[in-house]
This record gives structure tokens, C-alpha cells and sequence, in this order.
């Protein structure tokens, strides 16, 4: 039987689930059985018996999908949509009330009903029993507070990168990569991390866009210092560019010349 990854709430929470018999696609909207209760949720991937990723294979369905989403449970889900944003001043004033360091960003209602779900970031850790506690005897569900991260704030509130485009997050990346500063140096940016900063305060997840491409040209070019011989003559490499796909070479008494990589031949190093 084949199994599906299957995502679901406004964290994009992921589980695996037994597919059934279901005709399910990647894209298709389910009603899924989380830890959480019943919800809406959409097929990622499906993997099928015969997949070679036997991880997966070996992995335990961790939910269940129920069903193929019918306009009903769509309009349910729309109104749980409109009785959660309903939640949110609520939620606010409960939050000053205990004088919480917290910043409220977010709730959801499971497509069941039985829980009630509020996002926040914070700077550090917040201990919320009492506010959970308040907020279950005033909405009569089970309460859970969800701490993001300033990542996935980003990825769910949206805003404008230094392009001037809208984040990458919230317009189609799936999932995070790690970026580090290491990125920065081995695409010879300036190694400013200030200037690499998203709106989130992190590196930009764009850093990892065009990585493995340095990488795999980096690895073709000969490496500054190495000497090699080029139509101009003999000299030593002072400069990679892999963009160009070539190398600058410092030949004596001629100066410095750009040269393609399939006119360098390398003689030592």
C-alpha cells in the first residue's frame, strides 16, 4: 500500500499516512487524522510500494487520511477560518493581561473543532500555562500555543526581500534550508552578513540558490596559484570567476587577462 506525506495547519506541520485505497494526487486536499484531531490537509508527495527510499518505507504511518476534502468539509473549514481571526483580539487582551512577552501571530481551529490553536514568536522562552488555562474557559476547546520561529514568521506573513520581490518563503519555497555564512565566501560575495539579511533577521534562503553551481565550477577551475599556460602565455592564477567560468591569470610583464576555462591548461600547482 502506498503512503503519502501529507502537510496540514498554518505551520505546514508534515506526517506520513497510509494512503488506503484512496485516488489521491500530489496536490489533492484531504481530511487527515492528526495527534491534534481531524484535519484539512495536502498530499506533498505520495510514495509508492515499489520506491526505492527505503526510509521511508520502514517508517511508521504517524496519521491517517480519512477521506478526499468534500466541498462540505471545505465550507466547515472556511468557517473555522472566520471563528479563529474572531479568537485573535481576544487572545491579545488575555496575553497583556498576564503580561506576557509574546507576540501573537496567528490561530487556527482543528476541522473538528476540538482545538484551538495559537502561533506566537518570542524572544525567549514563555511560560503560558496560565494563559492556556484562561483561554480554555473562555472558548470551551482544548487550547495549544505554538511557538514559530522567526523563519516560519516570515514564511507565513509574507513581506518584500531586498530584491523587492516577496520572500521566497511565503511565495514557493516548501521548506528551509540551512544557510550559513560559508555560503557567502565561497560565492565570493562580500563577506558582509548584514547586507545578506532577510526580513526575518536571518541569511536569505537565496544564498542556497545557486550554491551547487559554484561549487561544481569551483571544483573545475584550477585554484589561485596554480600556474598554467593559456593562448596569451605561461602565468599563475590570481582569481577565479564562476560565472564566467573562468580564470584570471597574471602572466609576467603582459598583465592580467580573464581566460575561459577550456583555453587554461595547468602545469603545476
Amino acid at each position: 500500500m502506498a503512503k503519502a506525506i501529507v502537510s496540514y495547519g498554518k505551520a505546514e506541520s508534515t506526517l506520513l499516512c497510509e494512503t488506503k485505497d484512496l485516488s489521491i494526487r500530489e496536490g489533492s486536499q484531504v481530511v487527515v487524522k492528526t495527534p491534534r484531531g481531524e484535519e484539512l490537509g495536502v498530499v506533498e508527495e505520495i510514495i509508492e510500494e515499489n520506491s526505492s527510499d527505503g526510509e521511508t518505507e520502514e517508517k511508521t504511518p504517524q496519521g491517517e487520511i480519512l477521506r478526499v476534502a468534500t466541498l462540505e468539509d471545505l465550507a466547515v473549514w472556511q468557517e473555522n477560518e472566520k471563528k479563529a481571526r474572531e479568537t485573535l483580539p481576544i487572545c491579545e487582551k488575555e496575553i497583556e493581561k498576564h503580561n506576557l512577552p509574546m507576540k501573537l501571530l496567528g490561530a487556527e481551529y482543528t476541522l473538528d473543532g476540538t482545538h484551538l490553536i495559537f502561533y506566537f514568536s518570542a524572544q525567549e522562552r514563555v511560560d503560558f500555562r496560565v494563559l492556556v488555562k484562561s483561554l480554555a474557559s473562555i472558548f470551551k476547546v482544548r487550547i495549544e500555543l505554538t511557538q514559530i520561529g522567526a523563519r516560519d514568521e516570515a514564511k507565513r506573513f509574507g513581506g518584500l526581500g531586498p530584491c523587492g520581490r516577496i520572500v521566497c518563503c511565503y511565495s514557493f519555497l516548501n521548506s528551509f534550508r540551512s544557510i550559513s555564512i560559508r555560503m557567502i565566501g565561497e560565492q565570493g560575495l562580500f563577506a558582509n552578513p548584514s547586507k545578506y539579511t532577510g526580513s526575518c533577521g536571518r541569511l536569505m534562503c537565496c544564498l542556497a540558490f545557486e550554491l551547487d553551481f559554484y561549487q561544481k565550477i569551483k571544483g573545475e577551475l584550477p585554484p589561485p596559484g596554480t600556474v598554467v599556460v593559456t593562448p596569451e602565455g605561461r602565468g599563475r592564477v590570481v582569481e577565479i570567476n564562476p560565472l564566467r567560468e573562468a580564470v584570471v591569470v597574471e602572466i609576467e610583464e603582459k598583465g592580467r587577462f580573464l581566460v575561459p576555462k577550456n583555453q587554461v591548461r595547468v602545469l603545476s600547482q
